[in-house]
């Protein structure tokens, strides 16, 4: 049954919602273009950042642990780590990328198709996966817990293999950085 003080509460959100989830790929790939002057590369970043997408993938895991435990707290706290995990690694990205030139895969033969296929799944997931997030964090803290459960059935399997290719691209690519 829709409780109608759910439902204020879901729209009110979703303006938010629709912004980031718009915004936060364009203002990315604008950036992505975007390399500061006279700036050390900071070469540095990409094992922490793919290390940081590990951890996210191990996080959803044990969260998912949690509240099949019915462990609430613990799986607030952890889905909350997972989305702040999140965040920090766009940011350490989107820097690395702003003061360095891409990397280019090197690999040859199958693998170069492997390692594309996942590429490019990694990063249209990426964006998907976005207001997916978001809608089903909102729906857990405006405690809408039925559509909740609906949505986190599909949000987590699409975050957890945007984190776990995360690691995946960076392997097979770490050969080739410069």
């Amino acid at each position: 049954m829709n409780d109608p003080e759910k439902i204020l509460d879901d729209k009110k959100y979703n303006k938010l919602i629709v912004i980031l989830s718009v915004a936060i790929p364009i203002v990315v790939a604008i950036l992505f273009g975007v390399k500061i002057p006279n700036v050390e590369p900071l070469s540095f970043l990409p094992p922490i950042y793919a290390t940081i997408n590990g951890l996210t993938a191990i996080i959803l895991i044990f969260a998912l642990i949690a509240i099949k435990n019915k462990n609430l707290v613990l799986h607030e706290n952890l889905m909350t780590t997972a989305i702040w995990c999140s965040v920090v690694f766009l940011v350490m990205y989107v820097a690395y990328h702003m003061t360095s030139d891409s990397t280019k895969f090197g690999g040859e033969g199958v693998v170069k198709y492997i390692y594309y296929f996942i590429l490019i799944t990694h990063i249209l997931l990426s964006i998907i996966v976005i207001p997916f997030v978001l809608i089903t964090y909102v729906r857990a803290i405006t405690n809408n817990i039925e559509k909740h459960k609906k949505i986190a059935k599909i949000t987590f399997p699409l975050w957890f293999y945007v984190a776990v290719t995360g690691v995946i691209i960076y392997i097979m690519i770490s050969p080739y950085y410069v």
